[in-house]
C-alpha cells in the first residue's frame, strides 16, 4: 500500500489539503500520513510568559490539535482511509523532505499561518518541490465547484522531467475520469522582431510543425496505454508561465516537471515550475524525473 504525506499547520489551507489528499487516497487505496513540524524559538519571546520547556510543550500540544483536526477533516471525506500522524520538532522543509522518501506524493496547502510553523508558498512548498523525493502537490480550492469535464492540464517540453510529469498527469486523469490537456509552448525571434541588420531566415510554421511532431511523439506511448483518457494536445507560441496559467483556469490539476530542457545542471527547480507553484489558480503537482535528482 502506498502513502500520501500531507503537511499540516492548522491553517484553512491545510484542511483543504487534507480533503484533497483524502479523496486521492480513497481513489488509490493509499494510507494518509499527516505531518506537523515545528521549531521552538530560542529567543524573541518574553521569558516571563513562558519558559523554553513550557513553550515547547505548548507547541507540541497545538501541533497535536492540528493533526487531530486534519484527521477529522479526512474522515469526513473518506472515512475508510487509513490515517497516520507524525509530530516532529524540526524545520518543516527538512522534515517533509525526509517524509517524502516513502511517499507516492507529498501534499501541502497553498497558504499557511506563517511564523515558525507556517507552510507558506514560496518557502516550504518551493523548498519541498526542489528537494523532495516524491511529486509535490500544492492544493488550491477553486472559487466555484468544478464541472465533471474540468481537465487535468500537463505542461511539457520534451525533457525527462516533463515526461515524468506526463505519466503522473495521465494516471491522475485516469483515476479521476477526467480529460487531459497537454500543452507545449515555444518561442522564436523572427524577421519582424529581429534587429534589421541581422535578419533571421526562419519559418514559424515549420517550427510549429516540428513542435507538434515532438509533442505527438512524447504523448503517443502514454495515450496508447491509457485508452480511456480523452486527450487534447495543444501547441502554443508564447511564454510557458503565462500560457500554462491561462490553461490552468478551470482545471482540476496542473502538472509540470521540476525543471525543463533549458534548466541549468544542478538547478533543482526551474523558474517556470517555481512561478507556477506560487501563482497557479488550481492545485499544482511538481514531478521530478527521478527521486533525489
Amino acid at each position: 500500500m502506498s502513502m500520501i504525506v500531507v503537511g499540516v499547520d492548522g491553517s484553512r489551507s491545510a484542511v483543504d489539503a487534507a480533503h484533497w489528499a483524502a479523496e486521492e487516497a480513497a481513489a488509490r487505496g493509499d494510507t494518509l500520513r499527516f505531518v506537523h513540524a515545528y521549531v521552538v524559538p530560542m529567543y524573541g519571546y518574553p521569558e516571563s510568559a513562558a519558559t523554553f520547556p513550557q513553550l515547547r510543550e505548548g507547541m507540541r500540544h497545538q501541533g497535536t490539535e492540528w493533526l487531530d483536526e486534519a484527521r477529522e477533516a479526512a474522515g469526513k471525506v473518506a472515512p475508510g482511509v487509513t490515517v497516520e500522524t507524525t509530530l516532529a520538532e524540526g524545520e518543516p522543509v527538512s522534515v517533509l523532505v525526509e517524509e517524502s522518501r516513502r511517499a507516492r506524493m507529498t501534499v501541502l496547502g497553498s497558504r499557511g499561518l506563517g511564523g515558525f510553523t507556517g507552510m507558506l508558498v514560496g518557502s516550504v512548498a518551493v523548498g519541498l518541490a526542489a528537494h523532495g523525493h516524491s511529486p509535490v502537490v500544492v492544493v488550491r480550492v477553486p472559487q466555484q465547484p468544478l464541472p465533471p469535464e474540468a481537465p487535468v492540464v500537463a505542461g511539457v517540453d520534451g525533457s525527462e522531467a516533463s515526461t515524468a510529469a506526463l505519466r503522473f498527469a495521465f494516471a491522475e486523469a485516469a483515476d479521476r475520469r477526467a480529460p487531459l490537456t497537454v500543452v507545449r509552448t515555444w518561442r522564436g525571434i523572427f524577421l519582424d522582431e529581429a534587429v534589421p541588420r541581422y535578419p533571421l531566415r526562419v519559418d514559424p510554421h515549420e517550427i510549429e510543425a516540428g513542435e507538434r511532431a515532438a509533442l505527438t511523439e512524447q504523448v503517443g506511448p502514454l495515450r496508447d496505454s491509457h485508452p480511456d483518457v480523452a486527450v487534447e494536445t495543444v501547441v502554443v507560441r508564447g511564454r510557458p508561465v503565462r500560457t500554462l496559467l491561462e490553461y490552468a483556469e478551470g482545471a482540476r490539476l496542473l502538472v509540470v516537471g521540476s525543471r525543463g530542457r533549458s534548466g541549468f545542471k544542478g538547478m533543482l527547480l526551474g523558474s517556470t515550475s517555481r512561478a507556477l507553484v506560487v501563482h497557479a489558480p488550481c492545485a499544482i503537482a511538481v514531478v521530478r524525473s527521478t527521486p533525489g535528482e
